[in-house]
């Protein structure tokens, strides 16, 4: 006979391809809190062991709502962060806390990034590691601005750049406090009295000497050229500003540009042809009135074409000649083709400008899935033309103004109406009086707006400050490869990213916004910046703040000494700059002031997908020109908040989820119930971060019940442990049911599984297991399994001390494995258990532990054998209880035989490990059914493929299995069918009552 001891020397791991039987059976038999042995109202039910706890099913409505305060006052949350600091571990972990904008209410948005921070800095607290989290704020720039003038009115009309400055950072102070106790309400760990704000004088300090570090290794500069413009707000923008209207509608024309020079190489062919003109496409008329050139593809075919409508000839690619045709609802006739290269040296007049001159220039931009293969080049109104200018020193001409407005430069008929609606009007009608109009029609394309007014932007030529990300970026996406990017689809886009950003604007025409620290000659227009004024403004930042540079004159901004440093020899010579930085370089330089200490590189960035292209880069990108290393080793990217429905969260549209009411319950708690902060914790746990984000109703009820089953598992452990004190009581593996070692087995596995999990970020998996740990391995097979012993046998007898040790491994485990997603829970379940003597935080007392010697892959075959009998009797007798039969079990010798033995080595028994796991009344173990039984009907057959040494030994084993009434009577304590009478307890029952 091969016993267990030998077995375990024998078997290894199964065969990862053979699924666990005992992990996918559904028991009929339904999972209580209290099941099982106990008569309620017999004479034997004070020797039943019924779980005893405290512990409470459930907290609901107000009840919730004070206990997780208390638990965080109790537990010490506000002092965690402080205590882990504290420790002297050598191990340390920084997340590098992206700044939210101040500029409103906390929102889900919120919750799903600071939560997920904080379930990686709990993590890493259990772990042993010092955490570095300093929670940081964007306190400047636009939105804020915004926000806080539109409180004001018409008032803000009248205020000065000082005066509107202090309405935005009161404005800016008033959001911070009421999301700062929104985090902290959340559970999110931190020393909130030490965070971190872009308007610190401190910050803005080092902010300065980035940009002065920049600009003495040439990629700050000044220059006027196109840029992102924002008519609504009277600003430049960065493309990080903009978000992208896909339902925007412009006027779109088809026009006419007069070829008044032939090119060299098409003289013959053109010099007979009656007047000839190159046929443009374009989404923006307005910008006509800009015209420098139109551009051609040189290795592209074009045709000159003749209109049978009209018999005027045109010039377009040759591949869109049938579908212009077809637009202008005429047809095309085929003069002649040649190479895009043969139009160099041509020369095309103005539409309605008839001194100006329009050059037929090569360019590389020109695309052929829209328009004629021709382009209307406007330098002062396009990023790409504006390069063609540069290649070819043509003017780049701006008509209009920071309004959106048309300067008095561009006629009178133009003057003084807004380019995107009357202004595109009237260069229309001005483009038909000159019958260069061919067609006008609506044309629906994704078109930029501001990402604050939502309105749209325009490109419009302006003197700006620049960073030229051209010569930096070689060097970012070197440094960003060896970044650790999560998912790893986000290093692709931010790479792209990069490849397209030749130049960052970082001027702002605002007030609320570090200023950029130039100063310039009333006369010349030089900047003045250096060392001498940098070092001087920056000590005046330290003790004003950056609010001097609009409070003190010009005399103490720029002093004489300070001036003659430079050759300078009169201050009232200069003025200062009036522009802002751009918040994306304001927020980007944050690692200079927070990473100190850290070898200025971050463990972990962990923000939104929107920040691909905003904190990230911009991080990326000032840290790469200063230090030439990243500021961050790892980036975790998640997705956006929407709806159950997978709508964007509006206002307007009236489908916002708001936190508040999530964690508190709005007025009416039957239609808005208060969850309590761990069901939203929850919410972010087990979704899918790197993809969208939905909540609603029914995901957080979802999330609530799957909360209540965690806690009723938890219940169940807590109060069959009640009398049990591991320290005395616990015994060894070795000496462990079957069963019970390989729940520890099982145990390890998932140690090791949410581990890992918690170290890829996949909080969802973590959930998961958790969810299949507690519902499928606990509830539904061992806990139905362990009932009898646990409630029946004697309370020191080593059979029941031998589950309660699982028990106490397994509450212990499961605790810490949700605790830093869960913390209120994990810190109730931690104060009821009924063996603590001191009731300190679970933080402080480290991870899931778990033992090698848990290991033991052989008693998978052995149990997932026997679950394999258990199925096959089970769904014989569905609906049925297994008590209610006696079993006999028959399997050939062999090794199913012998790991079966391991379980059961008397030929029939009640009490043997075996019988507990068929749950049966009493079980035989044969090699062959006795004669007597073999010829009956419902004999039950089935086999089990034994799968050793990782599947280089495979056996399959047969049994046959026959479930008779059981022959005895019901016992009146435990309720197996094991006494010789219905009033008289078993002789197991019996010898448990003696002892207690």
């Amino acid at each position: 006979m091969l016993h267990l001891f030998r077995m375990q020397s024998v078997i290894r791991c199964r065969a990862s391809s053979v699924v666990c039987k005992a992990c996918n059976r559904s028991l009929p038999i339904p999972v209580r809190y209290v099941t099982g042995g106990g008569t309620e109202d017999g004479k034997y039910r004070e020797t039943v062991l019924l779980p005893q706890t405290d512990f409470p099913m459930k907290w609901t409505g107000a009840q919730l709502l004070e206990k997780e305060l208390e638990v965080q006052q109790t537990c010490g949350f506000s002092e965690l962060y402080s205590w882990q600091r504290e420790r002297k571990v050598k191990k340390e972990f920084c997340l590098h806390d992206g700044p939210p904008y101040a500029n409103g209410d906390p929102h889900v948005g919120h919750a799903l990034n600071k939560i997920l921070k904080d379930i990686t800095n709990r993590f890493h607290v259990m772990r042993g590691y010092k955490v570095h989290y300093i929670p940081g704020w964007d306190c400047h720039g636009l939105p804020i601005e915004l926000k806080a003038l539109a409180e004001l009115g018409e008032e803000c009309a009248h205020l000065s750049a000082a005066e509107i400055r202090q309405k935005a950072k009161e404005f800016a102070e008033k959001a911070i406090e009421r999301q700062k106790a929104a985090f902290i309400r959340w559970g999110v760990m931190a020393d909130w009295s030490n965070c971190y704000y872009t308007f610190d004088k401190k910050y803005e300090a080092n902010q300065l000497d980035i940009f002065y570090k920049m600009f003495e290794k040439g990629y700050v500069y000044q220059d006027y050229k196109p840029v992102f413009w924002s008519p609504s707000t009277r600003t430049a923008l960065a493309e990080a500003e903009l978000e992208y209207n896909s339902q925007h509608v412009s006027r779109s024309v088809y026009v006419k540009f007069p070829v008044i020079r032939s090119p060299v190489k098409l003289e013959s062919a053109l010099g007979a042809a009656p007047k000839v003109s190159v046929l443009i496409w374009t989404t923006q008329p307005w910008t006509v009135p800009a015209n420098q050139a139109v551009c051609y593809i040189p290795s592209s075919e074009y045709s000159l074409v003749k209109c049978k409508n009209t018999d005027e000839q045109y010039i377009l690619v040759s591949e869109r000649v049938t579908s212009i045709a077809a637009v202008l609802a005429t047809q095309f006739e085929v003069i002649s083709t040649f190479k895009g290269a043969d139009l160099e040296g041509g020369v095309c007049g103005h539409p309605f400008i008839s001194d100006k001159e329009s050059p037929l220039l090569p360019a590389n931009h020109v695309t052929m899935a829209k328009g004629t293969g021709l382009v209307h080049t406007a330098p002062a109104h396009g990023m790409e033309d504006y390069s063609v200018a540069s290649q070819h020193a043509l003017s780049v001409d701006c008509f209009v103004d920071e309004d959106g407005l048309f300067t008095e430069s561009a006629g009178s008929e133009l003057q003084k109406k807004f380019v995107l609606h009357e202004g595109n009007k009237t260069v229309i009608q001005m483009l038909q009086s000159t019958n260069s109009l061919l067609k006008e029609e609506d044309f629906v394309h994704s078109y930029p707006y501001d990402w604050r007014s939502k309105k749209p932007v325009i490109i419009r030529a302006s003197k700006q400050w620049f960073i030229n990300t051209g010569s930096i970026k070689d060097k970012a996406q070197e440094l960003l490869k060896k970044v650790r990017v999560i998912p790893n689809s986000a290093m692709n886009s931010m790479l792209a990213m990069l490849e397209r950003r030749t130049y960052w604007c970082i001027s702002r025409q605002r007030s609320w916004g570090v200023p950029i620290p130039v100063f310039y000659h009333k006369e010349t227009g030089k900047a003045l910046i250096n060392s001498h004024t940098i070092q001087h403004l920056k000590q005046l930042i330290l003790e004003h703040g950056s609010d001097c540079w609009w409070t003190l004159p010009m005399e103490q901004l720029l002093p004489l000494d300070v001036l003659k440093k430079d050759g300078g020899s009169a201050v009232s010579d200069f003025v200062k700059g009036e522009d802002v930085l751009d918040i994306w370089f304001d927020s980007g330089t944050s690692w200079a002031s927070i990473l100190e200490g850290t070898a200025g590189s971050a463990d972990l960035y962990l923000e939104g997908k929107d920040q691909l292209g905003g904190w990230f880069q911009s991080s990326l990108l000032t840290s790469t020109a200063v230090n030439k290393k990243s500021p961050y080793r790892s980036l975790v990217v998640h997705g956006f908040t929407l709806n159950e429905t997978g709508e964007k969260m509006s206002k307007s549209v009236g489908n916002v989820i708001d936190p508040d009411i999530i964690i508190n319950g709005g007025q009416d708690h039957s239609k808005d119930p208060p969850y309590g902060a761990d069901v939203l914790r929850w919410w972010v746990a087990e979704s899918n971060i790197f993809t969208e984000v939905m909540i609603g109703p029914h995901i957080l009820n979802t999330a609530k019940d799957n909360i209540f089953k965690l806690r009723n598992t938890l219940r169940f452990m807590l109060g069959n442990l009640r009398g049990f004190d591991p320290e005395k009581d616990s015994i060894t593996s070795q000496d462990m049911y079957v069963v019970d070692q390989y729940m520890l087995h099982m145990l390890q596995d998932y140690t090791s599984k949410v581990t890992d999990a918690y170290k890829e970020y996949d909080f969802g998996k973590v959930i998961r297991l958790l969810l299949a740990f507690i519902t499928r391995d606990l509830s539904s097979f061992y806990f139905s399994i362990i009932k009898d012993r646990l409630y029946c046998e004697k309370e020191g007898n080593l059979r029941r001390r031998s589950c309660q040790t699982v028990l106490a491994e397994v509450a212990d485990v499961v605790t810490r494995s949700f605790a830093p997603v869960l913390p209120h829970l994990a810190e109730e379940v931690y104060q009821h258990l009924p063996y603590a003597k001191d009731h300190v935080s679970i933080f402080h007392t480290g991870w899931m532990k778990s033992s090698s010697v848990w290991k033991k892959p052989g008693l998978e075959e052995v149990v997932e054998g026997a679950c394999a009998i258990r199925d096959s009797f089970l769904s014989s007798i569905p609906g049925r209880n297994a008590a209610e039969y006696d079993l006999t079990i028959a399997i050939e010798p062999g090794l199913l035989f012998e790991m079966m033995e391991t379980l059961q080595e008397e030929e029939t028994l009640s009490t043997s490990q075996l019988n507990e796991l068929m749950m049966a009344s009493r079980t035989s173990l044969l090699s062959k059914l006795p004669a007597e039984l073999s010829s009956k009907e419902n004999v039950m057959r089935g086999t089990f493929l034994i799968n050793l040494e990782g599947g280089d030994i495979q056996e399959e084993g047969s049994y046959k299995i026959i479930a008779l009434p059981a022959a005895k009577a019901r016992c009146p304590r435990c309720r197996k069918y094991t006494a010789d009478s219905e009033f008289t307890p078993c002789p197991r029952c019996a010898e448990a009552i003696t002892g207690n």
